[in-house]
């Protein structure tokens, strides 16, 4: 018996789909971390009227890294988000609190009651 090798990339995908089997209705996409961040790191920049120059230096990290954790594409460390932050004028706890309110605000689709005793603020190290 002879197995033939094929060119084509096997995908797999990091996660499994969340949809309910049979339902029709689409897999609930939970937010990343990363998306979230971006979002709000963006969104104050903005309303401060700052570019990414700007803030990119006065952070001291480099401005298409900053793009990048902006748009949600990098997975930036504590330390390049508290810089962001502190270019910002906010503390990793004012982005991170924000972060959460925006998490908080969505669409509960597919969500169970909250069961957690800090209103669904979890973070881990």
């Amino acid at each position: 018996m002879t197995e033939r090798a094929t060119d084509e990339a096997r995908v797999i995908p990091l996660r499994p789909p969340a949809g309910r089997p049979g339902t029709g209705t689409p897999p609930a996409r939970e937010p990343l971390w990363r998306d979230l961040v971006g979002d709000a790191l963006r969104r104050e920049r903005q309303a401060q009227e700052r570019t990414l120059k700007d803030v990119a230096d006065a952070a001291r990290i480099s401005m298409p890294y900053l793009s990048e954790v902006e748009r949600g594409r990098k997975e930036a460390s504590s330390e390049v988000l508290a810089a962001a932050a502190h270019a910002l004028g906010l503390t990793l706890s004012d982005l991170l609190t924000r972060v959460q309110g925006d998490l908080a605000r969505r669409p509960a689709r597919g969500r169970t009651a909250n069961r957690t005793p800090h209103g669904g603020l979890c973070l881990a190290a």
